[in-house]
């Protein structure tokens, strides 16, 4: 009896067994197809886009009326800031496309420039307009170069996940095509990547290159930045780590860390820059059980982690719950100004308050001693250039970035239109209406985190 009762019991514990793995195996099935999905619609709205902007820059070449031709050069500027946007998307971290990327933004940056101008007064030059035919004559490089890259790419079925997955782990792809298409196109891009564009739109552009490359500190070896992911997270010496080199040609000169606790049966994923130590992200992957601690609790275990590894003052400006994972967003401040730019975001588990997630890249890309403007008016005739049926709620003054990512120092005005709740920002300099944005329905109050 005892026996066949051990048995009964070791055949449940087998199925239950087998029955966990092909539900976990369908779960990751699931997100790999999801990944799959995202990247295919990034590529072809990619492609989308490129061939839109190519099309755009022709139609402004053959404009005669002026003032046909701003509205037209705006819709470039979208059309590059969309292309942008699209790359970003695509799992592209570890291959050269630099040149491609300053190429759309120095075109945006041109198209915004002149598309605001009134041409009427200053119509385009001929050194404007013949630089807008250069790019539509190189553009349509990219634009054919992508073309077949999608083309090879459908008709073999290459799956961008297998892709990133033989790129995260330094190997060779079984087919090249993807990433052989890329670099082509990249290739394709530094012939005009260095377009003279004029002095304005050159020194917006280095203005808004992200580079880690500018950190204090020497470069450290794979021995360092094991150590530093130890002292990050107060490692125990039982945690299996890994460390790999990012691959040449990626934006950020970084070491890759692989984390695994066999405590917690998590994996944890790091990226620390080469040049000093400093941490750019960090994912945990595991699974996050039943809600046990509030979001206020967990906002207070986010700023514990960011007192222990910061040392400027940073303020929480936004908090989000996505089932049992709260979101956090912070700002540095100075003299009590919120700085927008230097922005880090925080993920905690709401079953025990670990810390989930973190990226401090566009921190680190952007934060430096500010010196904070004198405000040239007042607060007063700042709310005159709100809508008179806009209440306002809160105010604050901040540092945000334009539509070309030109720093503004501003008044931050919180309230309400309607059942709707909105920020606006008006500049402090001149009064105009910078930015103004909707805050999502559930969205906290940030101000009564």
């Amino acid at each position: 009896m005892i026996r066949n009762a051990l048995i009964a019991l070791l055949v449940v514990a087998v199925a239950g067994t087998g029955y966990w793995g092909y539900k976990q195996q369908q779960e990751k099935n699931a997100i790999r197809i999801q990944s799959e999905n995202n990247y295919q619609r990034a590529f072809h709205d990619l492609n989308f886009n490129i061939d839109a902007l190519h099309d755009k820059i022709g139609e402004t070449l053959a404009m005669n009326s002026k003032r046909q031709i701003s509205p037209t050069l705006a819709q470039v500027w979208r059309l590059t800031s969309e292309a942008h946007n699209n790359v970003g998307q695509l799992p592209l971290g570890l291959l050269p496309f630099n040149k491609t990327e300053d190429f759309l933004t120095k075109m945006g940056d041109f198209s915004y420039r002149v598309s605001l101008r009134d041409l009427e007064k200053k119509p385009l030059s001929n050194k404007e307009y013949n630089k807008l035919k250069e790019l539509y004559a190189n553009s349509s490089n990219i634009q054919d170069e992508l073309r077949k890259t999608e083309a090879v790419a459908s008709k073999k079925d290459i799956r961008w996940t297998d892709v990133e997955l033989a790129l995260s782990k330094k190997d060779q792809p079984q087919d090249n095509t993807i990433i052989d298409g890329f670099k082509t196109v990249d290739k394709s891009a530094q012939g005009f990547g260095e377009t003279d564009f004029g002095p304005e739109v050159a020194s917006m552009h280095n203005a808004k290159k992200r580079n880690v490359n500018k950190l204090e500190g020497r470069n450290i070896t794979k021995e360092e930045a094991k150590k530093e992911a130890i002292k990050f997270f107060q490692l125990k010496k039982n945690v299996k780590i890994t460390v790999k080199e990012t691959g040449k040609g990626s934006q950020y000169r970084a070491y890759s860390i692989t984390m695994y606790n066999p405590d917690t049966k998590a994996t944890t994923y790091m990226d620390v820059t080469k040049k000093g130590g400093y941490p750019l992200w960090v994912l945990q992957d595991r699974k996050v059980g039943a809600q046990k601690i509030s979001v206020n609790k967990a906002q207070k275990e986010a700023i514990s982690f960011l007192n222990m590894h910061m040392k400027s003052k940073m303020e929480v400006v936004s908090a989000n719950q996505y089932d049992n994972i709260a979101v956090f967003t912070f700002v540095s401040t100075k003299d009590g100004v919120r700085i927008y730019p230097d922005t880090v975001s925080i993920k905690v588990a709401l079953d025990n308050g670990d810390i989930m997630g973190y990226q401090g890249t566009d921190f680190l890309t952007s934060h430096y001693d500010r010196k904070i403007p004198a405000a040239k008016i007042t607060e007063q005739q700042a709310r005159t250039k709100l809508n008179p049926k806009f209440k306002v709620m809160e105010k604050h003054m901040a540092i945000i970035q334009n539509d070309v990512k030109q720093e503004v120092y501003c008044y931050e005005f919180l309230g309400v239109l309607g059942d709707e709740t909105y920020i606006i920002y008006i500049s402090a300099q001149n009064g105009d209406e910078e930015q103004v944005k909707k805050l999502r329905e559930g969205q906290p109050d940030y101000a009564s985190m």
